[in-house]
């Protein structure tokens, strides 16, 4: 098939443009911050006088509990049964890591004690909470 010129004589082709523009949006979906799958609802206690988190250790799991006790990996919702597959799995992967405890203030303590619980049971006990340090 041949390609149609225009009035001038020269002709535009669409393609390397087309295949930039596709490579820039794969780009930007894959080094997307994955921070921004925190659960927006969850209200953090403050805590002035505790130190800064700094997430100098890739491996930290963050574990969300709202206010009615719902548990939750990167707002996905978690049965306590799941999430203790989960944590063994990583577990059995990794070894040993952190995990940071993202609770809701007006959450019962019974509910942030179950990932507390099934943490320790599976044998992990660099366990964080995560707290407001500055009030806005």
């Amino acid at each position: 098939m041949r390609r149609k010129r225009s009035a001038d004589g020269c002709d535009l082709d669409m393609t390397p443009m087309i295949d930039v523009v596709f490579q820039m949006i794969i780009f930007f979906i894959v080094t997307l911050k994955m921070d921004e799958n925190i659960n927006e609802n969850i209200e953090l206690e403050d805590a002035p006088e505790s130190p800064v988190y700094k997430g100098e250790d890739k491996r930290t799991i963050i574990i969300e509990v709202d206010r009615r006790g719902w548990l939750s990996i990167n707002n996905y919702q978690l049965t306590e049964t799941k999430l203790r597959q989960i944590v063994r799995a990583r577990y059995n992967k990794f070894g040993t890591f952190p995990v940071m405890i993202r609770a809701d203030k007006k959450t019962e303590h019974k509910d942030v004690r179950k990932v507390m619980d099934i943490c320790t049971d599976v044998g992990l006990w660099r366990i964080d909470f995560a707290a407001i340090k500055e009030a806005k």
